[in-house]
């Protein structure tokens, strides 16, 4: 319908126009740490079109203005990292013994994109389940803060052998973020680790790889 707003000669009748197509959102919370309640963490989409109108995402704005009291449909695919942290932090509390958890965050700009920052940086230390003194460990990486471009599979390489150690022994790999090179740069990351780490030529790695996905071990929620 924005569309047919730019162009009001356009004579379109109303049947013709498809339904909207249905918008997934990752919920990040979990109800051991909020109970009764759903976080959502959404960007809102705003933008400017040739014709020089402002334009907001449909669905994306919609949300940010919505009643929080209304409902929303959920799945069992809509749980994003956040939750699971949420949910990891609400069993430790519990004093329930949880995995070690090696999370990598990457983002442009760590003063303007490092969402959640408190709450990540408060997990990593004084026993948190992202602290490496837990067998995990939390690794940022700003591509745009120095010179050199740094990203997530950057950090990834660099603590190969500890990823390799969890991952050898049972650990599940979550991949969330851009659809269009992230997911295969981490995927090729992870194939250097295995190949260095456990000593086996790329063929091999990337069978191996094939075969988390196969059994449930290797998750990528990508969104463009």
């Amino acid at each position: 319908m924005k569309v047919l707003e730019d162009f009001p000669s356009v004579q379109l009748p109303l049947e013709w126009l498809p339904p909207m197509k249905t918008r997934a959102f990752s919920i990040s919370s979990s109800p051991l740490a909020h109970p009764n309640q759903v976080h959502l963490t959404v960007s809102v989409v705003s933008l400017t079109t040739p014709f020089k109108r402002n334009r907001a995402g449909l669905c994306s704005a919609w949300l940010a203005n919505l009643d929080p009291s209304k409902g929303f449909l959920m799945d069992e695919h809509s749980l994003c990292a956040l939750w699971g942290i949420h949910r990891r932090k609400g069993l430790q509390s519990q004093s329930t013994s949880t995995a070690p958890v090696m999370f990598f965050f990457g983002c442009r700009n760590e003063e303007n994109d490092f969402l959640y920052k408190d709450f990540w940086l408060s997990l990593a230390e004084n026993d948190g389940v992202l602290s490496e003194s837990e067998g995990g460990g939390f690794f940022v990486a700003f591509s745009r803060d120095q010179p050199w471009k740094v990203y997530v599979q950057d950090k990834m390489r660099e603590r190969g052998h500890q990823v390799w150690s969890l991952m050898n022994s049972g650990a599940a790999v979550y991949v969330a973020g851009s659809s269009t090179k992230m997911p295969s740069d981490v995927w090729s990351a992870l194939e250097d680790v295995v190949v260095k780490e456990g000593e086996v030529p790329k063929d091999s790695a990337v069978r191996w790889l094939r075969s988390l996905e196969k059994s449930g071990r290797y998750h990528v929620e990508a969104w463009s």
